[in-house]
């Protein structure tokens, strides 16, 4: 069973909504800090917000005012609402855990430079396209 599956992805017109959700399994996750990535094609892979285990949020600036992460502890879920979304937004949008640690969520998970990570848990992906 893979840890994260991500799903909610699909077509959605500019300055509509969408929500993405990101299922978790196979560990302990209200203490593990979340956060969702996104990778748009020709293009890096990118943080776009964290949650911690204590519920402090991080959003890149990009999409602040825009995007709301929130998670459910007891489904084992995080979710991420896409309000206003923008073509830029078009993207592969993962899921990603970190253990525990003494670092906040956004040190944690910010430090990846590319998508999956080793040792890391990550979902498949779920497509976002965001049309003018």
């Amino acid at each position: 069973e893979v840890p994260l599956v991500e799903s909610g992805g699909g077509s959605v017109q500019a300055g509509g909504s969408l929500r993405l959700s990101c299922t978790a399994s196979g560990f302990t996750f209200d203490v593990a800090d979340m956060g969702w990535y996104r990778q748009a094609p020709g293009k890096e892979c990118a943080l776009v917000s964290t949650i911690s285990s204590d519920g402090t949020t991080y959003y890149v600036d990009s999409v602040k005012g825009r995007f709301t992460i929130s998670r459910d502890n007891a489904e084992s879920k995080i979710y991420l609402q896409m309000n206003s979304p923008k073509p830029e937004d078009t993207a592969v949008y993962y899921c990603s855990a970190a253990d525990p640690s003494h670092l906040t969520a956004v040190q944690a998970l910010g430090v990846r430079t590319t998508c999956y990570t080793p040792g890391d848990a990550w979902g498949q992906g779920t497509q976002v396209t965001v049309s003018s």
